[in-house]
């Protein structure tokens, strides 16, 4: 999983606390978009997003606990909860 994100963002370490809530946090790899014009473009208002690397599914912020769980089972992503 990619978690775009930017440094200095609090909802990004928001998104990230809850992945560790899940026990998930060593699937991610965090992304700053700051560094990459495209990615920027695309996501300088929406992040955080969590994005699978092998399927076309995104979750952009907000999400809870609940939405996130219910997103990672949706996709087969199992958490340690």
């Amino acid at each position: 999983m990619i978690l775009y994100s930017t440094e200095g963002c609090h909802l990004c370490e928001e998104a990230y606390v809850l992945l560790t809530q899940l026990g998930v946090s060593d699937q991610v790899s965090i992304v700053d978009i700051a560094f990459d014009e495209a990615l920027f473009s695309r996501y300088g208002v929406t992040i955080p997003v969590l994005k699978l690397e092998n399927k076309d599914a995104e979750l952009n912020w907000p999400f809870d606990l609940a939405t996130l769980t219910d997103w990672l089972d949706k996709h087969g992503i199992s958490n340690d909860q």
